[in-house]
């Protein structure tokens, strides 16, 4: 399924983190498809389950009508990205993945994004 025009877009569409994030989420499905299937209900359930949460509390976020509840639910993303970034690494080192590079650049885009997003809202409020 493809985004909506602009006209019939929902907050978080709009949203150039959002998208990445959703990107992010089709990443880890594909890498964590190859894992062993003893992992099915631990590690890969733990992975996508981070992964769904970043975009999913950005568009929670991004639906709420207070400011301070869309940054609480963009700090929960950023977490969620951190739990997500651990487990990577965990897969890497337990040899799951090869390499993690372009997940990493992904991950390390949507910081990047996320941050900046919470830092245009702090400084619009005056934080």
């Amino acid at each position: 399924m493809g985004i909506r025009d602009s006209s019939q877009q929902r907050p978080h569409e709009r949203l150039e983190v959002w998208r990445d994030a959703m990107d992010l989420v089709e990443a880890i499905y594909r890498i964590s498809a190859g894992f062993p299937d003893s992992e099915r209900f631990t590690l890969t359930s733990q992975l996508r389950r981070a992964a769904i949460s970043i975009p999913s509390n950005i568009a929670e976020g991004a639906a709420r009508r207070s400011t301070p509840e869309y940054l609480r639910f963009l700090s929960m993303a950023r977490g969620s990205l951190s739990e997500l970034d651990t487990q990577l690494q965990i897969a890497e080192r337990l040899v799951y993945v090869s390499s993690t590079q372009d997940v990493t650049e992904l991950i390390n885009r949507v910081f990047a994004k996320l941050n900046a997003l919470i830092r245009s809202i702090q400084a619009k409020r005056g934080d």
